[in-house]
């Protein structure tokens, strides 16, 4: 189904207004104002934000898609502002390509995940050996899901997975112009 593309004026009234660190915060608020948003029509989450936890992104953004499935006479609309860095990209990867919008000059910023961890051998061998693996294991689980997360992202763009692998290694920002000439949008507002 081809859905319409909208106009300045559907964003008037925000069903969903999110600021700040994607974090435990920001998720009870997503979800309570998620709650009261009509089951019908159009819901627009607007949201502008520095990152923060890329797990909680992927929280809201599950519920987007779980409350897509509930409610398919709602259709839930991403409209970012000013800045989408980080996590904010990976919530916004969970809206279809048909659903993502950005206010006039809003940058994306997207990025490998990060990761600052020791790790410190002492004991016997195989023990050593376990405890390699696990953080082996950890990275690999890692870089997985945040390479599942590029993959909706660029999905119906005109952007490869390879490219925004490529990219991501060093923090790549991409004005909301650029972002609809790649398809990574549906239009800027």
């Amino acid at each position: 189904m081809t859905e319409t593309v909208l106009e300045p004026h559907d964003f008037k009234e925000p069903a969903i207004t999110l600021t700040g660190p994607v974090d435990q915060v920001m998720y009870s608020n997503f979800r309570d104002q998620l709650s009261y948003s009509p089951d019908t029509g159009l819901c627009v989450v607007e949201l502008s934000t520095l990152g923060g936890d890329p797990e909680i992104a992927r929280l809201m953004g599950e519920d987007v898609r779980f409350n897509s499935d509930l409610y398919p006479n709602r259709r839930i609309v991403f409209l970012g502002k000013a800045a989408i860095y980080s996590a904010g990209t990976t919530f916004m990867s969970f809206f279809a390509r048909s659903n993502r919008y950005l206010t006039r000059g809003t940058r994306l910023m997207v990025h490998e995940r990060l990761m600052s961890s020791s790790l410190q051998l002492d004991g016997p061998l195989t023990t050593c050996i376990a405890s390699v693996q696990a953080k082996l294991n950890e990275l690999e689980a890692s870089i997985a899901i945040q390479n599942e997360g590029f993959a909706s992202l660029v999905l119906g763009s005109q952007v490869s997975l390879e490219d925004v692998l490529r990219r991501a290694t060093s923090n790549w920002y991409v004005e909301a112009n650029e972002a609809a000439e790649l398809g990574l949008i549906e239009a800027v507002i």
